[in-house]
Order: structure tokens, then sequence, then C-alpha cells
């Protein structure tokens, strides 16, 4: 079983006081609609949260996903990760998936699955917009988890994923599905319009 390890510990300090997590879509918190793709696929679902008392803990309460309790997440999306990464099962490989992308689902998710069966020479697997643009979710051989315990700041994995280019195998997603993401209330205002 490969883990599925969902970032959703940020601040969405672009919201203005709302949380871009916990906007819904189709009545339901797109956490929990995003974590509902990932358990679809018969993973398991870790999700890395900044602390227990976040609110993003209670719309998760009824789901299946093991919620992480991640306090390195103040030192932004490298710290997340180096936290999360280190506590996820071991496994052969693993996968990465940002908290915030509302259209990336079951068929995505097992994309970036299967290409790793149909390529597993590669190291790391990785959705790719219709036009070849890398973006999300990402699938990492195990191999490369030891380098996770060194990341900090903001890059997030681009020290892990950037010398690994020629071992990277893109799969095009529908659209820009790969890198869409809702980070202020004017997105999701225009996103809920179209």
């Amino acid at each position: 079983m490969i883990p599925i390890l969902i970032l959703a510990a940020g601040r969405s300090s672009r919201m203005r006081g709302r949380d871009k997590l916990l906007e819904e879509i189709d009545d339901r918190p797109l956490l929990v609609q995003l974590v509902s793709g990932a358990e679809a696929t018969g993973h398991p679902v870790f999700v890395a949260l900044p602390s227990r008392d976040s609110p993003r803990y209670e719309a998760l309460r009824p789901m299946d996903a093991i919620c992480l309790d991640v306090p390195d997440s103040v030192e932004g999306i490298g710290g997340t990760m180096r936290g999360a990464v280190k506590r996820l099962p071991p496994c052969d490989a693993f996968m990465i998936l940002l908290g915030d992308m509302p259209e990336i689902g079951k068929v995505e998710i097992e994309a970036i699955l299967s290409a790793r069966r149909n390529h597993p020479k590669n190291l790391i697997w990785r959705g790719a917009t219709h036009d070849g643009k890398p973006g999300h979710p990402i699938l990492f051989d195990a191999s490369l988890r030891p380098q996770f315990a060194t990341l900090s700041g903001d890059d997030g994995g681009a020290p892990i994923v950037q010398p690994h280019f020629d071992q990277t195998k893109l799969v095009r997603l529908s659209g820009n599905r790969a890198r869409f993401d809702l980070d202020t209330p004017e997105d999701w205002d225009n996103w809920r319009k179209r």
C-alpha cells in the first residue's frame, strides 16, 4: 500500500480570516472532498494538520484518514513535509498532495499511481497540466525519503525534486488541474461562478 499524505497545515493567510480548506464545494469542505477522493483509491491516507485544536480536525473526524499533528508546520511547507513524512509507515513509495487543490480526486491520484506501475525505473511520478507543466500530486520512491529530513522553509520539495528531473515521469492530467489551487476569497468567488 502507498500512503497518501495530504498537506493541510497551512494558515490560509491570503484568505483574510477564512479557512480555504474548509470552504465548501458541493456542501462539504474542500479538505473533506480531497480526503474522500484519496480514500476512494483504497490506499491509506494521512493528513498533516497544524495542531489538534484546528477546526480541520473536527471536519475530518468522520473520515478514515489519520490526522498528524505537525508542529513543524510553523516553519512553512518544508517543515510540514519534514515533520509529516517521517511519521508515515514503512513503504516502497509515498504520495504528497497539497490540501488546496479542488480539481484533484480519485481519477487523478490513480493516474499517478498507475504511472509508477508502468514506469517503475523512475524515482518520482508527478502530475502535470495538459501541456506538460509540472504540478501535483507527486509520488516519491521511498529511497528519497531520507532527504525529507533536511527540508525547511517554503521551498517545499523542490530541493528533492529538481535534482531528479531526469528520473521524473510527468503524468498529464486534464486541463490545468495539476496546478490549480484557490488561495484568496476572489479566487473562490471566481471559481464558483464558472
